[in-house]
């Protein structure tokens, strides 16, 4: 559907495909995303990702490199953990999900070895749909680690933020995304959050995105908390569009976005990735219409799932993005 006022896209992460996970290679890595590309293509979204594949690390899939991917190569940080040290990482609020830290600070943070931009370069020619590149967000990266150099959480995540914002500046992806999914968990710290989350996000070139969810691990939400209490949080983003948690949770909290700044669009998540039934496109379309009808059709500009697919079957994953296209064009066409 050209010109659609609607978008549809993913959040970013796909299931691995079984070839890679058993016979991890370069060859393979590139076979598996192009497989990807394609299988949404054909389902037919407006802006793709690659999966996250180039993430993958058969040692590390707790979080399917949403964390140690950026975290091993940096400057600064080691990831030999002592038993006292993971004795403090596990009295963490919001950590349970995670076995250990992804590293230990020990002294400034710097790029190191990281390549964002070799990551994006491999991607970029495999297909022509316009793409989309996600990066962890400074302050969730900055909570699963064990810092014994900065004593000070807001001082760690800016240096993060700076490390990300050179490797972004250097990515001319059509889409940036920046993922956060600690925060909704600790609206304590959203008076200041924004600062190394805009450092990166005004760095990139293209349309500039911030997803927010409440965690995604084993079907589990990870985070407790409300949009309400993120709001001005929000308003204080340099960023052309949000990409949120709903259908799991529900959408009576749409009211509050009514306040959110005029300039923001919003993307509403319409398709449940914790559950692994699939959604019909009329149950989509009629999420949707629920959204418009309260914020109206000028505010939500995206459609998309809660959250990455990773930890779903791959038939599910690619029957629910089907859901959601066609859910998204019955919604346009007025038959939600």
């Amino acid at each position: 559907m050209p010109d659609c006022p609607i978008k549809t896209t993913v959040v970013g992460s796909y299931p691995i495909p079984a070839w890679l996970a058993a016979y991890p290679s370069r060859p393979h890595l590139r076979d598996a995303v192009m497989v990807v590309l394609k299988t949404q293509e054909l389902a037919g979204l407006d802006v793709i990702a690659d999966g996250e594949l180039s993430r993958f690390d058969i040692g590390h899939p707790e979080t399917n490199g949403m964390i140690e991917y950026f975290i091993r190569p940096m400057e600064g940080i080691s990831t030999q953990v002592s038993r006292e040290e993971l004795a403090a990482f596990r009295s963490q609020a919001g950590m349970s999900f995670r076995s250990q830290p992804a590293g230990i600070v020990h002294g400034k943070i710097g790029e190191g070895t990281l390549n964002l931009p070799a990551a994006w370069e491999f991607i970029k020619p495999l297909t022509t749909h316009p793409l989309k590149f996600t990066v962890t967000a400074p302050y969730m990266l900055a909570r699963t680690l064990v810092d014994h150099h900065y004593g000070d959480l807001r001082a760690l995540t800016m240096d993060l933020a700076e490390t990300l914002r050179k490797q972004v500046a250097a990515i001319d992806a059509p889409v940036l995304q920046v993922d956060e999914a600690n925060l909704t968990g600790h609206p304590e710290d959203a008076g200041w959050a924004h600062e190394p989350i805009n450092r990166v996000l005004n760095a990139a070139s293209g349309e500039k995105g911030l997803h927010l969810c409440f965690g995604n691990y084993g079907g589990q939400s990870i985070q407790r908390g409300l949009w309400k209490d993120l709001l001005p949080f929000l308003n204080r983003l340099d960023v052309n569009h949000l990409i949120l948690e709903f259908a799991r949770r529900g959408y009576d909290e749409l009211e509050i976005f009514k306040d959110l700044r005029d300039d923001i669009a919003l993307g509403v998540g319409v398709i449940d990735i914790k559950d692994n039934e699939v959604e019909t496109p009329a149950e989509v379309a009629g999420r949707i219409d629920r959204a418009v009808g309260v914020l109206g059709a000028k505010r939500i500009r995206w459609v998309h799932p809660d959250c990455g697919f990773w930890m779903l079957p791959r038939s599910v994953a690619d029957r629910k993005m089907t859901a959601l296209v066609a859910g998204r064009d019955l919604a346009v066409r007025g038959g939600g």
